[in-house]
């Protein structure tokens, strides 16, 4: 999975897990790429393809492999139903005619995420964008849309933002660079209101919001925004999503992760949550 990837079916966080399943039974039931693809009379990329969760799995395809590896019938219908859930669309499926096909990965990993870390140089994450700041961002990046499809990601955006609301919602640790808080996006009522949403989040229990001021200096993080995922699910691997111009990349290696990680644990130990607030006080005051 550490490779840019461009998929028009971005796999659920379900049919992640189930991949992984499907590659642990056939390991231990002894059988080979060759051997699976054989039952299903594919090519053994199939395979690959299908324990990566890099295409849907049918339920008939679960159900030969599953037979195949020799489990209990029971298993095997558990397991087909779960895979007639992973292959339904999740709810950002009614939004495909607004997000980049490279992105719906994203939202997939974000709903699906027990704590995510982000790290943004240049603008709020948009978790925690007010609907204002949030149009002139797409705008921006979008300096040829039309308003119907500016909209449409801005509703999406927000829509996103309901997984803080939820009882078992998240827990997110975002840092920023204090440039954030200089670039004027919308004109200064609408970065006043932003800042006060981030003060106003950073009080919630499960939300930290952290602000590397310029006097840090270089860092080792002065680098492209990356979120990091880590998941309840144990077949999950944690996952590191960079944003590139008109791709993205998504990693699993486990140098690669541990990589982003401690940079954001070290970016982190360059302010305090005290420092952070007060910083945000203080720039909401010069937009009023």
């Amino acid at each position: 999975m550490s490779e840019a990837r461009s998929s028009t079916s971005a796999p659920t966080v379900l049919r992640m897990i189930l991949g992984r399943r499907l590659q642990e039974k056939r390991v231990a039931a002894g059988a080979s790429l060759e051997d699976a693809a054989k039952a299903l009379r594919v090519t053994t990329l199939t395979i690959r393809r299908l324990e990566k969760a890099e295409v849907a799995l049918k339920p008939l395809y679960a159900e030969k492999l599953l037979e195949t590896f020799g489990a209990e019938r029971q298993e095997i219908d558990e397991f087909v139903d779960l895979a007639e859930q992973a292959n339904k669309p999740g709810w950002w499926h009614s939004y495909r005619d607004a997000v980049p096909s490279w992105f719906t990965a994203y939202v997939s990993l974000e709903a699906g995420a027990k704590t995510l870390r982000t790290y943004e140089p240049q603008y709020v994450t948009g978790l925690l964008q007010t609907p204002d700041y949030a149009h002139a961002v797409l705008r921006g990046g979008l300096p040829n849309g039309s308003e119907e499809e500016l909209a449409r990601r801005v509703e999406l955006r927000l829509r996103r933002q309901s997984l803080l609301d939820q009882e078992d919602a998240p827990t997110l640790w975002v840092v920023m660079e204090e440039a954030v808080l200089h670039r004027v996006v919308g004109g200064p009522h609408v970065m006043r209101e932003q800042l006060e949403r981030l003060l106003d989040v950073s009080e919630l229990p499960h939300v930290s919001v952290d602000i590397v001021p310029f006097t840090a200096g270089a860092h080792v993080g002065a680098c492209a925004p990356f979120t990091y995922f880590r998941f309840e699910e144990p077949e999950l691997p944690d996952i590191v999503y960079s944003e590139l111009l008109c791709a993205s990349v998504y990693l699993d290696q486990r140098a690669d992760v541990v990589s982003h990680l401690e940079a954001h644990s070290r970016m982190a130990l360059l302010t305090s949550s005290e420092d952070s607030k007060a910083l945000l006080n203080r720039m909401r005051k010069e937009y009023s």
